[in-house]
């Protein structure tokens, strides 16, 4: 008979959140064995020590993990088992990505609507766009259509645009071929961010539109569909007609920038932009300032920001040196490419709470 320590295959379900079937079936695989079994009526037995392992097969199964891997997880250290639950995960997620791509692909060949030709774009162009346009976008705002791309095709541009409301990026690119038709749709961010690599990588890419999503087509390589969201983007451009006039304009060193914003301390970052060129403040009253040469026109200024905010839209500059555009210290700034003016991206400014600093 078994101790009292021991459980019947019924209790040992329930604390585990397995059914019998499962205890049976995981018992028979090896993989967790009963304590002890009746050896007249085969009734199986589990410890009490035997609730978490039980409990973890549970929920990796959950997770679509083969028993062997299973058996790998419970068998290794807290880092290996962490390695192969991330190695499982990014399976899983490629795996429902190529499903996701054969399923519109199918889809596409059930309606057999021929798609709206849009535009044509150099795809490394195009890909270098994407990249650098949906730094800006939102993640987990609740808010889908922040989470996406918007791709509006004009008469001579196709313009890409993304925002968290705290940044906003905008880029035009001009068509290889001039497009055929106006479109606009939000597309979604992490399909488009998956078909950027094979967009890099094809010469041409044509932009072609059906009733649930948009087509990338280049030759000789497989096409990639990207779904829309339905969810209407902000009128960003409302807010960029309403900007006001630049007060302040600095043309300072990208790299010189960025590695100002990397050696400073703290979440918040300031600007002082003066005559003399442009110094980056630290919250930190002992951490000096670094100054910059840059060349300034109009009005000083003393301007902070979220260094999650400024650091990504200097980054993704293009070229050399960064155009800094300013409307005074709570307005939005411009972040230009100064030698190609097409990536534009607003950086919101956040209220200072340094009064002492600002007073020098």
């Amino acid at each position: 008979m078994p101790n009292d320590e021991l459980m019947p295959i019924g209790a040992f379900a329930q604390r585990s959140g397995l059914t019998s079937s499962a205890l049976r079936f995981y018992a028979d695989s090896g993989l967790l064995p009963p304590a002890e079994v009746d050896p007249v009526s085969g009734y199986r037995y589990y410890s009490t020590d035997q609730v978490a392992q039980a409990t973890a097969v549970r929920q990796l199964r959950e997770l679509a993990m083969p028993l062997a891997a299973v058996e790998a997880v419970l068998g290794s250290g807290a880092d290996e088992a962490s390695r192969l639950l991330d190695e499982h995960v990014a399976k899983v997620v490629g795996d429902a990505a190529a499903v996701q791509q054969k399923a519109a692909v199918i889809k596409s060949a059930l309606g057999n609507a021929p798609g709206l030709p849009i535009a044509v774009v150099k795809g490394p162009v195009l890909a270098d766009a994407v990249e650098q346009v949906l730094t800006a976008a939102a993640h987990g705002s609740g808010r889908p259509a922040l989470a996406g791309l918007r791709i509006e095709a004009g008469r001579e541009a196709v313009t890409l645009t993304a925002t968290d409301r705290y940044r906003l990026s905008t880029r035009t690119l001009v068509p290889a071929e001039p497009p055929s038709q106006t479109w606009a749709g939000t597309v979604n961010a992490d399909e488009l961010r998956a078909a950027a690599a094979q967009i890099r990588r094809s010469p041409l890419v044509r932009l072609e539109a059906v009733s649930n999503g948009i087509w990338f087509r280049a030759a000789n390589r497989e096409d990639r569909h990207c779904r829309l969201l339905p969810e209407e983007f902000p009128d960003y451009r409302l807010m960029l007609v309403s900007l006001g006039e630049v007060t302040t304009r600095a043309t300072v060193s990208k790299d010189l920038l960025l590695r100002a914003l990397e050696e400073h301390p703290g979440e918040r970052i300031g600007l002082h932009v003066a005559d003399h060129g442009v110094s980056v403040m630290s919250a930190d009253e002992g951490h000096p300032d670094i100054p910059l040469p840059a060349t300034v026109a109009g009005q000083a200024l003393r301007i902070w920001f979220e260094l999650t905010t400024l650091y990504p839209a200097v980054s993704t500059a293009i070229g050399p040196d960064v155009l800094l555009d300013l409307r005074g210290h709570d307005q939005p700034v411009a972040i230009r490419s100064a030698d190609r003016g097409d990536l534009t991206t607003l950086a919101m400014p956040i209220k200072s709470d340094h009064s002492a600093r600002e007073e020098r």
